[in-house]
């Protein structure tokens, strides 16, 4: 009898395993909702205007990959019929619409905050200059290697969204339909398409911008806008803006400094009366823009000028310094034989980390060792072929094909090849094992 009331004690209970089953349900459901919740709760960066969701590591969430095939029957923005991606008409509401729209897509709530969209295009027609098709693909083919190895969508466009928007003001009716397009970012990059990124490693800081509550970030200097008054105190043809409703309301002032606004010719004039160096008299985008921040300086709470790296750099200084750059960067893995070894690219950003340390004392921008992040080749127009008459056209290409190249480089290394001659792009050779260790092996 003893033996079995020992037995009878140790054996668990039908109602104990029911109920052991029960909480261990409920906790798996309470773990599995709250990580949800974290994931579809955007979160205030601040400004009212960034959906930073709130993810619980100590409690084991992991995020969740993009669901790609789910899109509730829920109505949404997108079934208003009053919804216009026109850059004439207006959105409201924006950061409230995109807030329930996350909230129906939580799997892409999940990480939302650094989830980004490359916007870039040209005309749509065949360029004039007879290099000029092989020079934009190689440019787009360049924006698709940065996009692939950071995990970043990538959209080419070639046709006008607005009749008037023409040439350089043709990027903002894109922009704007790609903020709607793509609730599930938080930011659109524009690139132009003579901007070539020559830094396949560095990706952007986009918690410096969030910490600061940024929503704007273009590459320039203060005292170029509220002193000198220059034209070239900016650079509009590469930036970033956060997907909100201040950036819709903020492309909408500056559009219409642009062919859509009856008083354009008028703008042009205005823009020549401040900024003295302006050389041509129409009103620009790049110009609107920094009219609109010297008449109104409390912009710089929200539009960031970046100076401390080359978020866009001017090609002829930079070209002339991808020999040195190489030279560093090849003593660098010399020495160090964790970014000698070879691996997927996958995991590029890993090494990127790697290399980091040997950068520290490289500096950022010019006379800089480090990389530059882009190569501009502003005013040498690859497509028409009307280059700026300071530069020799051949400058212009060549200065291009290196750079491209030079960007190549780092690409292919992963797949086992290189350009021994940067102005060279049939040749490539195949770089041996432990490269550019000098052996034996």
């Amino acid at each position: 009898m003893a033996k079995s009331s020992t037995s009878s004690r140790n054996r668990p209970s039908p109602l104990t395993n029911d109920g052991c089953l029960y909480m261990g349900g409920a906790v798996f459901a309470f773990l599995l909702v709250w990580c949800l919740w974290s994931y579809a709760g955007p979160a205030d960066s601040g400004g009212g205007n960034s959906f930073m969701p709130r993810v619980f590591s100590d409690i084991g969430c992991t995020r969740p990959a993009p669901n790609l095939r789910f899109d509730p029957p829920d109505s949404t923005f997108y079934d208003d019929p009053e919804l216009r991606y026109s850059i004439e008409k207006k959105v409201t509401g924006w950061d409230e619409k995109r807030k329930e729209w996350l909230k129906r897509h939580p799997t892409f709530a999940a990480g939302a905050k650094d989830r980004l969209v490359m916007v870039t295009g040209s005309q749509p027609n065949p360029c004039r200059n007879p290099i000029g098709d092989h020079l934009l693909l190689r440019a787009f083919k360049n924006k698709v290697d940065y996009c692939r190895i950071h995990g970043y969508d990538v959209f080419y466009n070639n046709v006008l969204l607005h009749p008037r928007m023409k040439s350089y003001w043709a990027k903002l009716p894109v922009v704007k339909a790609a903020m709607l397009a793509h609730p599930e970012a938080e930011w659109i990059w524009w690139v132009d398409s003579d901007a070539l990124i020559t830094d396949m490693e560095y990706k952007l800081p986009l918690d410096r911008y969030n910490y600061k509550g940024h929503n704007l970030v273009v590459h320039g200097w203060s005292k170029m806008i509220y002193e000198e008054k220059s034209w070239t105190s900016l650079n509009a043809g590469v930036f970033l803006i956060r997907n909100c409703q201040w950036s819709m309301d903020f492309i909408d002032v500056w559009a219409n400094m642009g062919p859509i606004s009856p008083d354009y010719k008028k703008w042009g004039v205005i823009q020549r009366s401040v900024f003295k160096d302006k050389l041509f008299p129409e009103s620009d985008d790049q110009s609107a823009l920094i009219y609109l921040l010297f008449k109104d300086r409390r912009l710089t709470d929200k539009i960031y000028l970046e100076g401390e790296y080359y978020f866009e750099g001017y090609w002829v200084e930079i070209v002339p310094t991808y020999a040195n750059i190489t030279e560093k960067y090849t003593a660098m893995e010399r020495e160090d034989g964790t970014l000698r070894r070879r691996h997927a690219e996958k995991v590029s950003e890993q090494y990127a980390a790697f290399r980091e340390p040997h950068l520290k004392d490289a500096g950022n921008g010019r006379w800089s060792w480090r990389r530059p992040f882009i190569t501009h080749f502003t005013g040498c127009q690859p497509c028409s072929g009307d280059h700026n008459q300071i530069y020799a056209g051949e400058s212009c290409w060549s200065g291009m094909v290196k750079a491209l190249n030079f960007a190549d480089n780092q690409v292919l290394r992963k797949y086992g090849f290189m350009h021994p001659d940067l102005l060279d792009s049939n040749t490539v050779t195949e770089t041996p094992f432990d490269y550019p260790d000098e052996g034996p092996w």
